[in-house]
């Protein structure tokens, strides 16, 4: 077994990995390829793979939180092993390289992810649970039906936006999306690396609603073949409580159905009741959970 950092030709071997880990996450082969090749923009990311006899049968990744106006923040991501190489230190050591990328860097407090079977695994490293996130599915054999907007509301695939209006709900948006730290610092440059320059992303099946030519809510598709992820979902703060995220969400999974989406993927924190009802009244059931987990860095 050797750690190493990723190269861009790992890019099959991680995804086959992460889609039997984690089979209610979707990315694709070419945005994981492009991710690995060309990283977010200003925020250090990196990523290191363990090997064993020529295959990929771990992953992690870390990175600078650069979304937030906290300090000193740090993220390690997605850290995962193949079910057949664990309990063999492999897991330990893809953490403590991501560590030892976040450290020098001058991280403090650093936020991760893990699957409720591998939170003994995060105690034991330092990260203590912190937030439930749920994972929720929705068979697409049935497309939904297009909803009707209400008068003086109009619906657009975001192929047809400025990328600009939709920058700017994403950020009124997510301002207080529930979560470790808060989303109050998002450049349009690292927006444009996440979301509109993503390989993955379904710019004809993702939508947005306008009123008086601004972008008020919307519903984002990133998609692998005849799976989806529903990337983010939500409405500028003067316009809630009036649908427009739901109609958002239904009309995205409307066109993803017709363009060949067979099956959507979503995950939501316990805490955002408003979302994880619009989600159940869409039809989605609940297939997984995992936990945010933070440690302090010394």
């Amino acid at each position: 077994m050797r750690i190493r950092v990723a190269q861009p030709d790992d890019a099959p071997g991680v995804v086959a990995l992460r889609a039997m880990v984690f089979p209610y996450l979707v990315r694709g082969v070419a945005s994981t390829r492009t991710m690995i090749a060309d990283p977010p923009p200003g925020e250090d990311w990196t990523a290191f793979v363990a090997e064993v006899d020529g295959r990929v049968v771990g992953w992690v990744s870390a990175e600078r939180i650069g979304t937030t106006s906290a300090a000193n923040v740090g993220g390690i991501n997605l850290l995962h092993v193949h079910p057949e190489h664990r309990r063999r230190g492999i897991g330990t050591a893809l953490l403590t390289a991501a560590t030892d990328h976040l450290r020098p860097l001058g991280i403090r407090r650093v936020r991760a992810m893990a699957q409720p079977d591998a939170l003994p695994f995060a105690r034991h490293h330092g990260y203590e649970p912190s937030r439930e996130v749920r994972y929720s599915a929705l068979d697409l054999n049935a497309a939904p039906a297009l909803p009707e907007p209400p008068p003086g509301v109009r619906l657009h695939p975001i192929a047809d936006l400025d990328p600009h209006l939709l920058y700017v709900a994403d950020v009124a948006s997510a301002a207080d999306e529930p979560g470790d730290v808060p989303v109050d610092a998002k450049s349009y440059e690292s927006w444009q690396y996440d979301v509109w320059d993503n390989l993955g992303l379904d710019k004809a099946s993702s939508t947005a609603v306008e009123v008086d030519g601004a972008v008020v809510a919307f519903s984002l598709v990133k998609r692998d073949g005849d799976r989806m992820w529903s990337d983010y979902t939500g409405s500028v703060p003067a316009y809630r409580g009036r649908g427009l995220a739901r109609l958002a969400k239904a009309a995205a999974l409307h066109r993803a159905a017709a363009n060949g989406v067979r099956i959507a993927y979503t995950s939501n924190d316990e805490a955002n009741a408003p979302m994880l009802a619009i989600n159940a009244r869409l039809g989605y059931r609940p297939v997984a959970s995992q936990w945010t987990c933070l440690a302090d860095l010394t």
